[in-house]
């Protein structure tokens, strides 16, 4: 099959790598939700041999990230994995969750099942980095999210830029602490919390 290829991936993954050596260095397993492509996971495991990158997506997505996964041949990158975020999650636990561009394309409530599904795969102290655009305040943080956020919801109403004070909430409310909110090109942020205790 002809593998699915995401532009923004390219232009992305460098500064996600930056975070990534930052706060997963230290990590054995991640689980990557909603891999999409499958781009990001093979950039990150060649040049984080160090972690078993799990790469996960709904059914109708795994083919192409197969596709990326047997080309590129890695011994870090099992097969993936269906995870609809709604229904079961893997049965093992992970000390790191990774998520790029995911949050304002799924609805409120799915987000909300995200949050309160990490309780059963995170293993004490595990790091949570997710990476997109926010809102801070109520409020877009440049024109161009405005005018994306627009395209989201002409595109389906239930998408749209996520506020970073409702999406923190949540993670707190699973347990999660923040430890880092860094900005990223192209107004997007990479957010990453770490599990409280066990």
């Amino acid at each position: 099959m002809d593998k699915p290829h995401a532009p923004a991936c390219e232009r992305n993954r460098e500064p996600i790598l930056e975070v990534l050596h930052d706060h997963f260095h230290d990590r054995r397993a991640v689980l990557e939700i909603g891999s999409g492509t499958g781009q990001h996971a093979i950039f990150f495991a060649a040049r984080l041999p160090h972690l078993i990158w799990q790469t996960s997506d709904r059914t109708e997505n795994l083919p192409g990230i197969k596709a990326w996964l047997d080309e590129t041949g890695l011994a870090n990158t099992p097969p993936p994995l269906e995870l609809d975020v709604t229904g079961a999650w893997p049965a093992r636990r992970y000390d790191a969750v990774f998520s790029a561009n995911t949050l304002h394309i799924m609805p409120w409530a799915v987000v909300e099942c995200l949050f309160a599904g990490l309780a059963d795969v995170l293993a004490d102290l595990a790091k949570v980095a997710i990476y997109g655009p926010f809102n801070y305040g109520g409020r877009f943080t440049s024109e161009s999210n405005a005018a994306f956020d627009l395209r989201l919801k002409e595109n389906a109403p239930h998408q749209g830029i996520r506020d970073f004070e409702k999406v923190n909430a949540l993670a707190e409310i699973a347990g999660l602490e923040l430890v880092e909110d860094r900005a990223m090109p192209s107004n997007n942020r990479c957010l990453v919390w770490r599990r409280i205790g066990g």
